[in-house]
């Protein structure tokens, strides 16, 4: 029997383990779940809404169980509370705006003729989540997919195994039955089985770009649905009005927060040459007050990173880049709990270029480069050089300038003074390697359901 183990990064113990299914019971869950969803579907659209809300409730009440876990599984600090604020917000929008999304279109409705075009759901949803943000990665499309009248399936990824077990265990004690939303331990090659077979009706995965490219081998020739957000490589750029304190704060904390573990967290940064000094003299001031050390302290302000092979490949990048010319800011000695395992001191580079893979690949570590700039052009030009394409952040007091500029840019979300947020309002997307499709707002719902058109031509006497 193959045991599906997380590593915890606190200390490197087997922290939880649980075994993976078998191909013939996982056919037998899905299939569960099929024969679930219509009798599910028929539930009133109130009815199910209200239902995921009390299952989200059931979770909040759970926190003093979810936040240790999740900094024992992947290493963020207990004192920022997990991941309630995203996942409550997400699920209350949706929610909110779940009967507009779905409500028919009607075209016609005269004497002679009805025409309508109603949303309907595409039938079991799978949904393989990232342990980044594991909660709130997952809610995104559970919460529409079950309140659009799908049923899921969720598989979590190693590193935060327990997470999906405990959601569908706030679901189901909150009235969501059994079969409707269902977690299942699932090895790779199982995975791709149950995809291949064509045994799902839309997929979405969260994760690497090469696990996206198996995510379409695996299903090519079903015709089934998939939805991917993949790797990140997200700019900021400084322009010389910009609101330099706040954008060192912001900025930093969206290069660094969760250990840099974030899909939309910011990665490299074209500052204008007017500000370029300033603005990295404060970002190293700024970095350089974190305390790395055991996520369960209170007083830790930045944890290990998930895995000790995540924190490698950081540490690759860094000494490629510095072997390549680039310097290293940060005062490695401030940062005594840096264990050259998964306790990884944060960084700040300059003197970079899109020579260096840590300009170009994903870093997804507590580390950024800073590039200076002259000209919007060059800023829009560094910005677009990326096989990446999630969102950008943009720091000026020009709106119409943002404005322009957004527009040249090849990315899903452009910010304005802000950035590593989701708005649960506005499509979550990406361009190039990032994926395809979109999640939450009205074009979640969209994703998640298939539209059906009914002509229907009435009797006349």
């Amino acid at each position: 029997m193959t045991m599906i183990q997380c590593i915890s990064p606190v200390d490197g113990s087997v922290y939880a383990e649980r075994p993976a299914m078998s191909l013939e019971d996982a056919v037998e869950a899905v299939g569960q779940a099929r024969r679930a969803q219509k009798a599910w579907a028929r539930r009133p659209l109130e009815e199910r809404v209200q239902l995921v809300l009390k299952g989200v409730a059931r979770l909040n009440e759970m926190a003093d169980e979810v936040v240790p876990e999740l900094a024992w599984m992947m290493g963020r600090p207990v004192r920022y509370g997990g991941e309630f604020k995203g996942f409550n917000e997400r699920s209350n929008y949706v929610a909110s705006i779940a009967a507009d999304a779905l409500a028919p279109m009607v075209l016609e409705d005269s004497a002679s003729f009805e025409r309508r075009i109603e949303r309907e759901p595409h039938g079991v949803v799978f949904v393989i989540a990232p342990w980044n943000y594991p909660y709130m990665t997952a809610i995104n499309t559970v919460a529409p997919a079950l309140m659009a009248g799908n049923t899921v399936v969720l598989k979590h990824a190693a590193q935060t195994l327990l997470v999906g077990e405990r959601m569908v265990r706030a679901f189901v004690e909150a009235g969501v039955p059994e079969d409707v939303f269902q977690n299942l331990f699932l090895d790779h090659e199982t995975t791709a089985k149950l995809i291949s077979q064509g045994l799902f009706n839309f997929i979405n995965f969260t994760g690497s770009v090469e696990g996206g490219r198996s995510i379409e081998r695996s299903a090519a020739g079903t015709f089934t649905g998939i939805g991917l957000e993949l790797g990140g490589k997200d700019p900021g750029y400084v322009m010389e009005d910009a609101d330099l304190d706040a954008a060192v704060d912001t900025l930093m904390d969206g290069a660094t927060y969760n250990s840099g573990q974030c899909c939309c967290g910011i990665e490299r940064i074209y500052v204008h040459e007017s500000l370029y000094d300033r603005f990295v003299e404060k970002s190293v001031a700024w970095v350089s007050n974190y305390k790395l050390g055991n996520p369960l302290d209170k007083e830790t302000t930045l944890g290990p990173m998930a895995n000790k092979r995540f924190a490698k490949v950081v540490r690759e990048q860094i000494a490629d880049a510095v072997s390549k010319g680039a310097k290293a800011l940060v005062d490695p000695k401030l940062f005594p709990a840096d264990d050259g395992g998964a306790y990884l001191a944060p960084q700040v580079l300059v003197d970079v270029d899109h020579s260096m893979p840590f300009m170009r690949e994903e870093t997804f570590g507590p580390a950024v480069g800073i590039m200076k700039v002259k000209t919007d052009d060059e800023a829009i030009a560094l910005m677009n050089d990326s096989r990446y394409g999630l969102t950008a952040s943009l720091w000026t007091e020009d709106a119409d300038r943002a404005g322009r500029i957004g527009r040249e840019l090849e990315t899903g979300t452009v910010f304005m003074n802000r950035c590593d947020y989701l708005d649960p309002a506005l499509v979550w997307t990406g361009v190039k390697e990032t994926g395809r499709g979109g999640s939450l707002s009205l074009l979640g719902f969209h994703n998640l359901t298939r539209p059906k058109s009914y002509h229907l031509k009435k009797a006349t006497k």
